[in-house]
């Protein structure tokens, strides 16, 4: 049993730093896909931002109703 705690406890220490990378890799790719997609011509970023917009209000939806 003294294990499972132990494990347990270094998982919640690690949580954090696991998070932060995730975030980290998140926001590259979305940089990385804002400057192409501004290459492409402004039709094109109006509706990305609308989509994109759409994508968020759906996700923050489903947190709030799964909390």
């Amino acid at each position: 049993m003294p294990d499972t705690i132990a494990a347990d406890a270094l998982l919640g220490l690690l949580l954090p730093f696991w998070q932060l990378v995730l975030g980290a890799v998140i926001i590259l790719f979305v940089v990385g896909a804002s400057v192409r997609l501004a290459r492409r011509g402004r039709s094109r970023m109006n509706t990305a931002i609308i989509v994109t917009g759409a994508a968020l209000i759906g996700l923050v939806l489903i947190g709030v109703l799964a909390s």
